[in-house]
């Protein structure tokens, strides 16, 4: 069942399920909080209680935000945390995983631990060899830039086909439907496209500054990165010496946690129980 959390500037939509220590699940921009369906049954059975969120302007959260950057985004996963009892293990993919980072470095009180999948949270630079080399970091960044510079749905659902290489979820087809009829709503396609404009250097500042534990999920096959471990152990690499660690999901794209969640749930779950009381 939906719930919505008042906010400075608008609802934050959300929706809770299970018992035991509290898991915020942050998803991606451009997509919906749906994208943590297979992941969140498998936390709840492993005796997590689970809160998946809209980004604010995407999926039933509202639009109209005055800004979309990282720390709005972490402000408003505090909001929630604070709302639900917490402290929290805040779960964030790519643009939330610079937001989980900003929200554990301001409340460390709040976050217990982090968990960032395919986390946009350093400063990123074009790979020249890799674009010239690598054929689906080549066509990632075409259809990302697509859709950032024309607000194009058919570039973003495009985009969406590609980062789910090979294996795809049996219910993929209706999970992009429901993405493309979401960002039909121009306020909603305006969101995604100043998140994407949105840098990441808020993120990447607070990285020196967490002081819980932190696991960084990646797709060996993620398409946003020319060489997506090590982008991966850089995120890891500015922490402080020993909050960090990596794990890599063989075979996945942009979504490990929606194309694998047994995969993630494996290296997750043991993560969760270590840092929580569960």
């Amino acid at each position: 069942m939906t719930e919505f959390l008042s906010v400075d500037g608008g609802r934050i939509a959300y929706e809770v399920a299970g018992e035991g220590p509290l898991v915020v699940l942050a998803p991606g921009m451009g997509i919906l909080r749906s994208a943590y369906r297979h992941l969140a049954s498998r936390l709840v059975a492993a005796g997590f209680r689970v809160a998946s969120t809209d980004l604010r302007g995407h999926g039933e959260s509202s639009t109209g935000w005055a800004c979309y950057t990282r720390t709005d985004t972490a402000g408003d996963l505090l909001a929630l945390i604070r709302h639900l009892g917490g402290p929290a293990v805040v779960v964030g993919h790519s643009f939330a995983g610079g937001a989980a980072t900003i929200a554990a470095a301001q409340e460390p009180e709040l976050v217990g631990a982090v968990v960032e999948i395919a986390p946009f949270t350093r400063a990123q630079k074009l790979d020249l060899g890799g674009f010239l080399r690598i054929g689906r970091y080549r066509k990632g960044l075409a259809l990302l830039l697509r859709t950032g510079l024309f607000g194009s749905v058919e570039a973003w659902t495009r985009y969406l086909d590609h980062a789910y290489p090979g294996t795809k979820p049996a219910d993929f087809a209706d999970q992009v439907g429901a993405i493309r009829a979401s960002l039909s709503d121009k306020d909603r396609m305006t969101a995604v496209r100043k998140m994407g404009q949105s840098k990441p250097t808020d993120a990447g500042a607070q990285l020196p500054n967490i002081t819980c534990p932190a696991l960084v999920v990646m797709g060996t096959l993620d398409p946003d990165w020319a060489d997506p471990k090590a982008e991966a152990d850089g995120v890891v690499a500015a922490m402080s010496a020993g909050r960090g660690t990596v794990a890599m999901i063989e075979g996945a794209g942009h979504y490990p946690h929606a194309q694998f969640p047994e995969k993630v749930a494996a290296v997750m779950v043991p993560f969760l129980k270590q840092h929580t009381a569960a």
